[in-house]
């Protein structure tokens, strides 16, 4: 089953006869990914890579439910930041309920208006600033693996769900499991910026109701409070998955950024220290080093079996 994507969602790409949008549609298509249309506003009628592109979201809709058998159900947005929000807000106002924000840079009160559209027309959205999801063997959307066949090698099918703000180590950690001979059901980048759409800890819950996934991997840094509210989760009994962590930025202080917008210590909050303690309390297994990962994680899938 995996979670967010597989092989049947019907894909769209905004953006999609720029460069980026070409060459992540290469992946998405190499991959397997079901990419029913793109959009470009003005271009519409050409192709990319046999995908029809149309001038707006609602007309590659109307295309979707004529001739795919349904709505659209993702659309990845890889158009400049500046045009993000007017992207974005397009797609949830023409019926996409989940979005994919890929861009960087996008400003904080364009990523707060977007989350308030989504949540007026019970939408979600996974960014900005994120590489991608992938469900191995199944489909991609972004640009996670970067080529369809480099994805195929690195991420192995497996049953347990990886999270993280950082979409290198979200693609080291699904490697290095592989590695192990842990295969992975669903990698999930939630994105690095400090305004999100998904966040840990409903991304954790949607592993939690996912039959295919029995252990969550979670790659945390320093900042924020999405590994505390995943904690809570956790002591709440809604998270019983086995949760194994680890929390990157030991050393950083107050005031310091580790690597992404959302990555810094203020005050007392999002100390890793804090971020540590709040998981092991709450039950996971949190490793000093993160080439520790695979061996817990094979310890506790060992006592589930």
């Amino acid at each position: 089953m995996a979670i967010l994507i597989d092989q049947t969602k019907r894909v769209i790409i905004q953006g999609i006869t720029g460069r980026e949008g070409q060459a992540r549609a290469k992946l998405m298509l190499g991959y397997g990914t079901n990419v029913v249309g793109g959009c470009t506003p003005g271009k519409g009628g050409q192709e990319v890579l046999g995908v029809p592109v149309f001038d707006a979201v609602a007309d590659a809709m109307q295309h979707s439910r004529e001739h795919c058998g349904g709505d659209v159900d993702i659309s990845v947005v890889l158009v400049p930041a500046r045009f993000v929000k007017g992207a974005a807000i397009e797609a949830i106002e023409a019926g996409v309920k989940l979005l994919l924000l890929v861009p960087d840079r996008v400003p904080v009160w364009d990523a707060m208006e977007i989350a308030a559209a989504a949540k007026h027309h019970g939408a979600s959205f996974v960014g900005p600033n994120t590489l991608g999801i992938i469900s191995p063997g199944k489909a991609v959307v972004g640009m996670i693996g970067g080529r369809a066949e480099s994805a195929k090698a690195w991420f192995k099918p497996g049953n347990v769900g990886v999270i993280s703000r950082s979409g290198g180590m979200s693609s080291s950690t699904a490697y290095y499991l592989g590695q192990a001979g842990i295969g992975t059901s669903t990698i999930c980048h939630v994105g690095g910026d400090s305004v999100l759409g998904l966040r840990f800890p409903d991304v954790a819950l949607m592993f939690q109701n996912d039959p295919e996934t029995d252990a969550i991997v979670l790659f945390g840094e320093i900042g924020g409070s999405m590994e505390e509210d995943l904690a809570q989760l956790m002591q709440e009994k809604k998270v019983t998955k086995p949760v194994v962590a680890y929390i990157g930025g030991k050393a950083a202080t107050e005031g310091t950024r580790f690597s992404h917008a959302g990555a810094i210590i203020e005050g007392n909050r999002g100390t890793h220290a804090g971020k540590v303690k709040a998981l092991r309390d709450a039950g996971a297994t949190v490793v000093e080093s993160f080439g520790d990962l695979p061996e817990a994680t094979q310890r506790v899938l060992a006592t589930k079996n």
